[in-house]
């Protein structure tokens, strides 16, 4: 049986088996600005998350073998849009990064870095496809039997690819603390859904990363305006925390051109 676990809208626990839906929780977050600016959801409840999950299905195959995994840019300064910059104009080397029917896996690709990110919520458990794991490589992906997420390993599989330059995406401050200890800063730690995380927590994320998303965090929202570098976006605003982390910024900001100034300051409600 096929089976995966994600964090959907809402921080949301989505749990799809064989290309079906057997499990929407409970939103924790009841809006978020994004989601009421590109689909018009006001509120977020179960059947709404259900909905939105069987879109993903249908459109894109999302935690299917015929998952679509090429896309170009659908956020300003989302972290996949950075990342796939990054690695395209040469800052980074690869991107360690979580799909969906693959587990954790070293991308080389932008527009594949884009299409694993830009489309899909966090993973927390996944089902390797042959399909998938092809697509990536399967010497790319840190565990193409099991579909393993753990990010630490996959920045030793990209070390042990003579990968310098790696990016990767982590949740956890443990994670984010283990790879710089044992990699140094040739690797650019890029924190992503932070919603719910602890006051300690969210200092260490700060400390130790380099770019940080809010999501809908009250306490990186709280702590990271004093510490950061540079903040870009007021809806879910991304903070660059060392200067690593501010010049992919800057790099994006230079491809975009001017910000417009009229970015609402609309926040997910509630923050947790």
């Amino acid at each position: 049986m096929d089976r995966h676990v994600v964090e959907a809208l809402g921080l949301t626990k989505v749990v799809i088996e064989d290309g079906k839906i057997k499990e929407v929780g409970t939103p924790r977050v009841e809006y978020c600005p994004l989601f009421n600016k590109y689909r018009g959801i006001e509120k977020i409840t179960p059947e709404i998350v259900q909905k939105n999950i069987d879109f993903r299905i249908n459109d894109f195959g999302m935690c299917t073998p015929k998952r679509e995994m090429r896309m170009r840019d659908f956020l300003t300064f989302g972290i996949s849009e950075l990342m796939a910059m990054a690695v395209s104009k040469g800052i980074l080397e690869c991107a360690v990064v979580v799909c969906d029917g693959a587990g954790t896996a070293v991308v080389t690709d932008p527009e594949l870095i884009q299409g694993i990110g830009g489309r899909l919520s966090g993973v927390a458990e996944t089902t390797p496809y042959p399909e998938i794991v092809d697509c990536l490589g399967r010497e790319k992906v840190l565990d193409p039997e099991t579909g393993r997420i753990d990010q630490v390993g996959g920045v030793d599989l990209a070390s042990r690819l003579g990968f310098k330059k790696i990016g990767v995406t982590l949740v956890s401050s443990r994670d984010a603390k283990k790879i710089r200890r044992r990699f140094g800063n040739h690797v650019v730690l890029f924190a992503v859904h932070t919603s719910g995380v602890s006051k300690k927590e969210a200092e260490e994320l700060l400390e130790t990363c380099d770019v940080v998303t809010a999501c809908a965090s009250k306490w990186i929202r709280k702590l990271a305006p004093e510490k950061s570098l540079l903040q870009v976006g007021k809806r879910i605003p991304v903070y660059a925390m060392t200067e690593p982390g501010k010049k992919i910024v800057d790099e994006r900001l230079k491809e975009i051109g001017p910000v417009k100034s009229n970015d609402s300051e609309d926040a997910p409600r509630p923050l947790i």
